[in-house]
């Protein structure tokens, strides 16, 4: 029997560890409070824009696409934010790396997950325009074969993927990351540390707002409280807030299925299913006509907005596989240069 689920425990439970960005008596260079001013303002302003202006918004997989573009811009900044802070990855503390890594990996697992349902969905639809395909001989043969490709898009919106339910683990390790190390006498550690609070803030919640919608659950929807000393808390508030009432209404209200895209196609395949249950001919029947025309439309809806979030995971894999990996070659290379220069030491003392 699995363990009940803990209440979400509020944040910071350890105290701010941003109360100070240096040390006492001593004052960050303004270069460095620039750097990070720039970065916090660009995420307030992101995280502005993906609050929903209608109710139904957030409920789309237009609106997912939008927030996983978000989270790419956003990684990219803290990419550059670590190349303008010129901090080598020498100077990392090894607590900051092991952080890194094991949230990396957990990134890329999420990634496959959400792209292992998105590739479930885009079968479903690939059979609802088989359905349509067979529709187009206006043949008894078509609709029996039609009535076929609707079933296993039935199936396939009743069914979950067991992969999923994974996703609940590692959204619980992303969470416990947010407790972060602590930075001894190192400026540019304080403000990457920093820094690295909004990106984590921002990625666990769009990916609790994906689980939602991709699961049909709301137990993993996150409720971060950020402290006011950070310039973009406000902004998340809000979008928290109006995110998380909105899917949970859209959960109440008895929705099958949550995204609206897929709700459109269903919607119809469900209208067109009786319709042809006894082979009607698609050229003498008005309502089977107009049904027809509404599917596709929706489909065609679907399947771009399938093609254009498949490709944001897909990005955000990469970024965050191209993140790791030049971490460890950098770690390997600094390394094969330390061995190095202790060998040169040891010959010099030989001869």
């Amino acid at each position: 029997m699995s363990k009940p689920q803990e209440p979400q425990r509020p944040l910071f439970p350890f105290g701010n560890p941003f109360r100070a960005l240096s040390p006492k008596g001593s004052r960050l260079p303004q270069s460095l409070v620039n750097t990070l001013n720039d970065f916090e303002e660009s995420l307030a302003g992101r995280l502005k824009l993906l609050e929903p202006k209608v109710a139904g918004d957030v409920l789309s997989l237009s609106w997912l696409e939008l927030a996983m573009r978000s989270l790419c811009d956003t990684h990219n900044d803290i990419k550059n934010l670590i190349s303008a802070l010129d901090l080598p990855v020498c100077d990392w503390e090894e607590k900051w790396v092991d952080v890194y890594l094991d949230i990396s990996v957990k990134l890329l697992d999420i990634c496959i997950i959400f792209s292992s349902e998105l590739s479930r969905m885009n079968q479903g639809r690939l059979l609802v325009q088989c359905g349509l395909h067979n529709l187009e001989s206006h043949s008894p043969k078509g609709c029996v074969r039609a009535r076929s490709s609707l079933d296993g898009w039935r199936k396939e919106t009743t069914s979950k993927n067991p992969k999923i339910d994974s996703c609940c683990s590692l959204l619980d390790g992303l969470m416990q990351s947010l407790d972060l190390p602590k930075v001894k006498n190192s400026a540019k550690g304080k403000v990457l540390m920093r820094a690295m609070y909004g990106v984590k803030v921002q990625t666990i919640f769009v990916c609790s707002v994906f689980h939602a919608a991709l699961s049909g659950s709301t137990r993993k929807l996150v409720e971060i409280n950020v402290a006011d000393s950070f310039p973009w808390a406000a902004s998340f508030s809000n979008l928290r807030t109006s995110v998380n009432d909105r899917v949970r209404s859209g959960f109440a209200s008895g929705r099958a299925i949550i995204c609206k895209e897929l709700e459109v196609v269903d919607a119809n395949v469900m209208k067109l299913y009786p319709i042809i249950q006894d082979g009607v001919d698609a050229g003498e029947d008005g309502d089977l006509n107009e049904t027809i025309a509404q599917l596709s439309k929706g489909v065609e809806s679907l399947s771009q907005a399938l093609e254009s979030l498949t490709k944001g995971v897909d990005g955000f894999f990469q970024i965050v596989l191209l993140g790791r990996d030049a971490l460890l070659c950098n770690l390997r290379a600094n390394s094969t240069a330390s061995h190095q220069k202790v060998g040169a030491n040891v010959e010099r003392l030989a001869v």
